[in-house]
């Protein structure tokens, strides 16, 4: 009989999917990442895992799109007879009742696990999100200053699920989620005995619809996992939250998961690139404003956002001709959607139609010449740009920075197999991240 893994996780996004797949490769794991729910024949020829992920892009989809979306990822957790369920968030949990909501999706995947509550865990350190008596606080860019998440510069002003609500028992009871008990960082960093007996008494009756595990620094998440993952032996559990979850779970999992496998082995360091390099920049964030102005190996093509955005076939084609000539003359170019001084994409144009034209600049510009390396920013245009690729699956490579992986495509294309993609979301990545994917990280 083939052996289950463990852990599967959908992420609600691709980034947030890819980091997450580096997580568990960093902690020994064997991990593959799905580019879509597999079926019996793909897991055969793929080999054991500890840990499968289904990378999908929920956090942009109404409550009854993530139903459909959902329900396979349930019917294969069951049919795996895996442990635990992560469904995978943006670690500032932006997410509302109407779009990427946090509670629908709870309400599909509950059902396919049997302990009747979900554990949330609320923080992940590593990026600089932290959750303190149920509060969440975000790091604004990668060491930047901390802020309450509904005065973050950035998460609070968010142009599709705006941050307004820092407790996030509040923001979940929104989403349907009505009881979230608290679980404070005092109990954890006391240790997983400590917070065991704590835990017993936030379940006991009524029953809980969830529990939310602050994270304060993370010496916590060891304490976190012991217990979670106790509890999944003996009734499988769902979990919600960021790639913490999984770290957390890593660091409880026994040594027997951690011998080898048939991902590639994570490289510790990157090597520079062997050709052109592309990157497109779909984000809009502050963050990513500064990536790209440190980006000085790269040619720099400014898109028209409202003529890709509505999809007119002769801006698409103008634009990816001037990319891939770019590329072919052996220039790494940067295709950007932002001007340097840009009016807000508000006044008239939809995020997630030019997150999808994205997409199809891609494709059109990997078919006109070959690349070994990509790059992609914003969480909503890197789903839609590897959902238009002829691919099926990631495994990591290396890391890039926290919460920003290369990763390696696999396909039943010989012309894409092998290639390499950073995923990068709005909030991740240091100045300079374009510029390793270039030259590469001892």
């Amino acid at each position: 009989m083939r052996p289950c893994p463990p852990i599967v996780y959908y992420g609600d996004d691709f980034t947030g999917a890819t980091d997450t797949l580096g997580t568990a490769a960093r902690a020994g794991l064997r991990a593959l990442l799905f580019l879509k729910t597999p079926d019996a024949a793909r897991l055969e020829r793929t080999g054991p895992l500890d840990v499968l992920g289904i990378a999908g892009a929920a956090r942009a989809m109404t409550p009854e799109e993530m139903q459909a979306e959902l329900r396979p990822v349930a019917t294969l957790f069951r049919s795996l007879g895996a442990r635990v369920l992560h469904y995978k968030t943006c670690s500032t949990f932006d997410s509302a009742p109407h779009i990427g909501s946090i509670g629908a999706a709870v309400r599909v995947l509950r059902a396919a696990v049997q302990q009747p509550w979900t554990a949330i865990v609320g923080g992940q350190p590593n990026l600089g999100r932290y959750c303190l008596f149920g509060n969440l606080f975000a790091a604004a860019g990668s060491g930047g200053e901390v802020f309450r998440i509904d005065r973050h510069p950035t998460m609070s002003r968010h142009p599709v699920t705006p941050m307004d609500e820092a407790d996030l028992r509040l923001h979940l009871a929104k989403q349907g989620l009505a009881d979230v008990r608290s679980m404070p960082f005092t109990a954890a960093s006391r240790g997983s005995d400590s917070l065991d007996t704590a835990l017993r008494q936030a379940l006991h009756s009524p029953p809980a619809d969830a529990v939310l595990f602050d994270v304060a620094d993370a010496t916590q998440l060891r304490a976190i996992g012991e217990v979670l993952w106790a509890r999944a032996q003996s009734a499988t559990l769902l979990a919600a939250g960021p790639s913490s979850v999984v770290d957390a779970l890593a660091m409880a999992m026994p040594s027997s998961h951690k011998e080898g496998g048939s991902a590639p082995t994570a490289r510790t360091a990157v090597p520079p690139a062997k050709g052109p390099v592309l990157v497109l920049a779909g984000s809009l964030s502050p963050v990513t404003a500064r990536q790209v102005a440190a980006a000085k190996s790269f040619d720099i093509v400014w898109l028209d956002a409202s003529g890709i955005a509505q999809r007119d076939a002769a801006t698409l084609e103008r634009h990816a001709r001037d990319i891939a000539n770019g590329l072919v003359s052996g220039r790494n170019v940067l295709a950007c959607t932002r001007p340097p001084k840009p009016l807000p994409l508000e006044r008239g144009i939809d995020p997630q139609a030019l997150a999808r034209a994205g997409g199809d600049l891609l494709a059109r510009v990997l078919a006109m010449v070959p690349l070994q390396r990509v790059g992609i920013a914003g969480g909503d245009t890197s789903s839609h740009a590897v959902q238009a690729l002829n691919a099926w699956g990631l495994s990591y490579v290396a890391d890039m920075g926290a919460g920003t992986s290369l990763c390696r495509v696999h396909s039943d294309d010989d012309a894409l197999d092998g290639l390499e993609i950073m995923l990068k979301g709005g909030q991740m990545g240091s100045d300079d991240v374009f510029e390793r994917l270039v030259r590469g990280s001892a």
